[in-house]
């Protein structure tokens, strides 16, 4: 057996955790924050990654790299995940009638969510609960979950993509995508890999698959977001090679939900003095 720094192995640690997460739910411990993504052209805010979070009041706050794998193992993704939609979906109908902007929300599916039958009806629930704008909401899968099954994928995504939904690629650069397929499923966005901006500017080949990414993209007529921009030179890396949005800790780190708007309305005034 392996054990953690708290002398517990790894499967005791996580069975404990599993315990809470199954309350977390119906106890309020879960909330959203936002992150937002950001023109790299304009430098305004063109919308927000709906980001979970869990405080737990024995674990304190636990990471999403550490209840995600066990939510997604366990089942527990499929409840949270609906809960997670319907939250955003309804923030962002409040934000788009409070602040008059078209801003997007991304939400991300899980592999677990994707293989649920019910999932098009939870999405059509959730939007016709909070009278969203299905124009306005974006869904990401991982590169992972979109090769899985690629025939079975590219079908669920068509019935998204009808009801207005845009769709987009997360983690891209980490999996193994068959081109014909990416060019085949209808999205409309790939974001680069934060281990990839990360170590733009280093001798690690960074550089080359970015280019490359963006050269793929750009040329299948899609946006490319990088995730996990944290200096002025991978900005300016990503605004040389015509990067679209970023995403990271260089413009805001996630935000409280109640906390969005005033960012917003602080954001719009500042491009305007300037």
């Amino acid at each position: 057996f392996r054990f953690t720094r708290s002398g517990h192995s790894p499967h005791l640690v996580n069975l404990n955790i599993e315990t809470h997460l199954r309350r977390a739910l119906s106890r309020n411990e879960l909330r959203i924050v936002y992150q937002p993504k950001v023109s790299i052209d304009t430098g305004k805010i063109v919308g927000f990654e709906a980001l979970l979070r869990w405080k737990n009041p024995v674990l304190g706050d636990v990471s999403p790299a550490q209840f995600i794998p066990i939510a997604e193992t366990t089942g527990l993704i499929v409840p949270i995940g609906a809960w997670v939609l319907e939250q955003a979906c309804r923030q962002l109908a409040t934000w788009n009638r409070q602040l008059g902007l078209p801003l997007k929300i991304a939400v991300n599916l899980s592999l677990r969510q994707f293989r649920q039958k019910d999932l098009l009806s939870m999405i059509e629930r959730c939007l016709a609960l909070s009278s969203a704008d299905p124009l306005n909401l974006e869904l990401e899968i991982t590169e992972s979950t979109a090769m899985s099954h690629a025939e079975d994928v590219e079908m669920v995504l068509q019935k998204i993509r009808q009801l207005g939904i845009s769709l987009s690629i997360d983690d891209f650069g980490t999996g193994y995508s068959s081109l014909a397929y990416l060019k085949r499923f209808p999205v409309q966005a790939l974001k680069i890999d934060r281990a990839f901006v990360r170590d733009l500017g280093a001798a690690s080949g960074s550089e080359a698959i970015v280019q490359s990414i963006l050269s793929l993209a750009h040329g299948l007529g899609l946006r490319v977001i990088a995730e996990g921009v944290e200096t002025e030179a991978q900005l300016q890396f990503l605004r040389q090679l015509a990067c679209d949005e970023f995403q990271g800790f260089l413009f805001s780190k996630p935000i409280e939900a109640g906390d969005v708007p005033g960012f917003c309305v602080a954001a719009e005034n500042a491009d305007r003095l300037e």
